[in-house]
């Protein structure tokens, strides 16, 4: 049942940045572009998610368990640190240049666009790489200095 309530939420997600125009990347990027023809648009439909998903959070972090009966899993982390900061910048950036980022980069490799599988493929490559440099720097940090 619980997988059949998530395909029903991660296809409404999906029709939801469809309608709100967050899966055209030239609409996100007529958004960022503060510089040229700003689009506003896309500032209402972040507004509106905050304003749904703050008090959201809020009751989420109150409960023990999921509506599902499934434990709750919150972030817990609460400090601002470098590998935050930069890895939020690369975030930016890759927005900024493809006008697309995670969420609507699969509702546009589902609709078979070709910039939708370009972008899911790097950004695979990118937690790939993220994933070796993650071991490298643990086993760093467990080798003594000689």
């Amino acid at each position: 049942m619980s997988v059949l309530i998530s395909f029903v939420v991660g296809l409404v997600f999906g029709i939801g940045l469809i309608v709100s125009g967050m899966s055209n990347p030239a609409k996100v990027l007529g958004f960022l572009d503060l510089a040229g023809p700003w689009d506003p648009s896309l500032a209402l439909v972040m507004g509106g998610a905050i304003a749904v998903g703050f008090p959201a959070f809020r009751l989420a972090a109150r409960r023990k368990a999921s509506l599902l009966g499934g434990p709750m899993q919150l972030p817990t982390a609460r400090q601002i640190d470098r590998r935050l900061l930069a890895g939020s910048a690369l975030f930016g950036v890759g927005w900024g240049l493809a006008g697309i980022c995670p969420g609507p980069a699969l509702v546009l490799l589902g609709s078979g666009a070709a910039g939708g599988l370009v972008f899911v493929l790097a950004m695979l490559a990118g937690m790939a790489l993220f994933a070796v440099f993650e071991r490298l720097r643990r086993a760093r940090q467990l080798t003594p200095d000689a």
